[in-house]
């Protein structure tokens, strides 16, 4: 009686993200994901609000930012238009700013989701007695649910917040189907990058195995991102690669969705990620995906079945991998099939905007609940 009182009435919810759904980051780009996949696939039960909680500024204005999201959590409460606030998280900073957040929400009795992104969680948040840790911890099984993105961190969130295991949800992130129809590189195969340049993501690895590929004809490839361009742009022409290796930088939608049409292969030798999305964009577009076995990507990505996996760091495995899909059309696409498959039954925008609706109505309900007891 009381799930079905919940869905006859609209559910407010508060979104804190980074810089807004026109921000650049990983978060910003999920959740214009999740803005998108609710204008088109949403319910009319649900009403979302996707706020800054730490701007694109310096980072000295991020408290300001901050401030102004708990104002605004206390302006839709005093409303009435406060039934949820979704907590996007990832490390160090961010954590230190959500502990705020969190806890406004809590004063304010207002149920919170928290929704974990980052890639390198098991590093920031220590099993110690720490001041920090005990409230990152209070933080997690004081929520009314927690969206982690595979099982990796359901099992990590579990272990370091018993108290918060029932309450964990695995949503993985989504993309839609490229509108972009998928040509590849035609004569040339095409080898694509995407993510921020530098050490975590395998970069260096990736130019080192790019080089023992040069005596290989019939490739180039592109590495799009922020982050240490001029750096790898420079060691690949040390290399010897600057005329089959291009960097454009950063890159916008519409070029990420030009680029990946025209790829044949996509590439992510990572040491550390949670689920990344362009992984996930290589798979809706049905590239053959090497990438690595960290975070929850053995989720989404099967060895030899719905792409490769590599270990990290490891050049010769990475040179290996590229060189059999460079000089095997046969296995490029069967792994494509294989991760079109994938993507179509687990990974569609559709789907994710069902599970996260279905996250805030369960959290509305629960607080339903607890004011009705």
């Amino acid at each position: 009686m009381l799930q079905r009182l919940i869905r006859n009435r609209k559910i407010h919810v508060l979104v804190a993200t980074p810089s807004g759904v026109s921000g650049q980051g990983g978060i910003d780009r999920i959740m214009a994901t999740l803005d998108q996949g609710l204008r088109r696939h949403g319910s009319a039960d649900i009403a979302a609000r996707f706020l800054p909680s730490r701007g694109s500024g310096p980072v000295a204005l991020s408290a300001f930012y901050m401030a102004g999201f708990c104002f605004r959590m206390l302006a839709a409460r005093v409303v009435g238009h406060a039934d949820v606030v979704h907590i996007n998280l990832s490390g160090y900073g961010s954590t230190y700013r959500k502990l705020v957040i969190a806890k406004c929400a809590r004063l304010l009795g207002i149920p919170y989701v928290l929704h974990l992104h980052g890639a390198e969680y098991q590093t920031f948040w220590h099993e110690d007695r720490s001041f920090i840790s005990h409230r990152i911890r209070q933080m997690f099984e004081h929520a009314s649910r927690v969206v982690v993105l595979g099982r990796i961190w359901r099992d990590f969130i579990a272990s370091r917040a018993p108290g918060a295991a029932d309450n964990i949800v695995i949503v993985p992130n989504a993309t839609e189907v490229p509108s972009l129809a998928h040509v590849g590189g035609g004569d040339s195969v095409h080898i694509l990058f995407l993510g921020r340049i530098g050490d975590r993501k395998g970069v260096p690895q990736l130019c080192d195995a790019l080089h023992r590929m040069k005596a290989i004809k019939g490739w180039r490839a592109t590495i799009a991102g922020d982050g240490e361009v001029e750096t790898a742009r420079t060691r690949s022409a040390e290399l010897g690669l600057a005329e089959r290796v291009a960097f454009p930088g950063w890159v916008g939608p519409n070029e990420v969705a030009s680029l990946i049409a025209s790829a044949d292969i996509l590439v992510l030798p990572s040491f550390a990620e949670n689920l990344p999305v362009s992984v996930i964009e290589g798979m809706a577009a049905g590239l053959a995906v090497v990438t690595t076995p960290v975070g929850a990507v053995e989720d989404i990505v099967t060895n030899e079945q719905s792409g490769l996996l590599v270990p990290p760091g490891d050049v010769a495995a990475l040179t290996k991998a590229l060189t059999r899909l460079v000089e095997d059309k046969t296995l490029r696409e069967r792994l494509g099939a294989g991760a079109i498959a994938v993507h179509r039954e687990r990974l569609d925008l559709a789907p994710f905007v069902g599970a996260i609706c279905d996250v805030w109505r369960s959290a509305a309900s629960k607080a339903a609940q607890s004011v009705k007891r």
